[in-house]
């Protein structure tokens, strides 16, 4: 892989992980708040988008709009199961298992249903991500409650994390979409999904902007970063290769629930972290 595209990723998980503490952080936050920072990154990033299209001249395909819809649909999904699962469970539970997941569901959905066989290494992955995934689970959350809810919610947004993946991969390469303006017209239509539950609770929008104004900000911000520098490097690496890579995000996300977050079992947690980041590396390579 390319030094730069080593790079990115990396910057990409460090930023992933620090947009996820800031979500963490968030009390009853919910669809609400899911809202309130897809809204502001789309008024950051469609002017951004707008000038890429004029500068680049590129011309507006049809297909466009229904990958746009597309991604959308699924990051809702995906963001509103995240923040319930950061509801009712530790970062360092739930994190881990939404970025193990999508891996180890790709492999699964390709054995079922595409006909593939994996080799060895890909297998042992897998295994390796199921142990991972049962390690973190173990014991009780920081609130003292069992786990079942933060593994069943952090399964689910796994599931939706497969589904964007391939998704995205398929429509920045075999649609040739620009990923900034793809990422602003994601943006978008995410926020015109969720308009209509969101705008019902005004009350709750003044609430959330007036006291997590800086977390909303900063996942506004450090979302797209990290997704677009992704996005950036799936058009000239392999899926196989950007995944594991960018799952580093795995550990260091548990590392500031551990220091930051003060959350407990710290030592299995990690562990169960490193062997998920671990399986998922032999998904890719396998």
């Amino acid at each position: 892989m390319h030094p730069l595209a080593i790079t990115l990723l990396l910057i990409a998980s460090v930023t992933h992980a620090v947009w996820n503490f800031a979500a963490k952080r968030v009390d009853g936050g919910g669809a609400v708040f899911v809202w309130l920072y897809y809204s502001v990154s789309a008024v950051l990033c469609v002017p951004i988008a707008v000038g890429e299209l004029v500068v680049d001249g590129a011309r507006p395909q049809w297909w466009w709009l229904l990958a746009s819809v597309g991604t959308a649909m699924l990051h809702v999904g995906y963001g509103v199961l995240l923040q319930r699962g950061y509801a009712v469970g530790d970062m360092s539970v739930v994190y881990p298992l939404a970025r193990g997941t999508g891996p180890l569901l790709s492999v699964v959905a390709a054995v079922l249903f595409l006909g593939e066989r994996p080799g060895v290494l890909g297998m042992l992955g897998a295994a390796a991500v199921v142990v991972g995934v049962c390690v973190i689970s173990a014991g009780r959350n920081h609130s003292g409650r069992p786990m079942l809810a933060s593994v069943v919610y952090g399964v689910l947004t796994g599931a939706m994390i497969a589904g964007y993946t391939v998704w995205d991969a398929h429509s920045v390469n075999a649609v040739g979409m620009p990923p900034i303006l793809y990422f602003a017209a994601g943006s978008v239509f995410q926020s015109v999904l969720l308009a209509p539950y969101a705008l019902a609770r005004k009350p709750e929008i003044a609430r959330l902007w007036g006291r997590y104004r800086r977390e909303v900000l900063t996942v506004a911000v450090l979302s797209p970063l990290a997704y677009l520098l992704v996005l950036f490097t799936m058009r000239t690496t392999p899926v196989s290769v950007v995944a594991p890579v960018r799952e580093l995000s795995i550990v260091i996300g548990s590392l500031i629930a551990w220091r930051v977050l003060a959350e407990p079992n710290p030592a299995r947690r990690l562990v169960g972290a490193a062997i998920v980041l671990g399986g998922i590396v032999g998904i890719a390579l396998g």
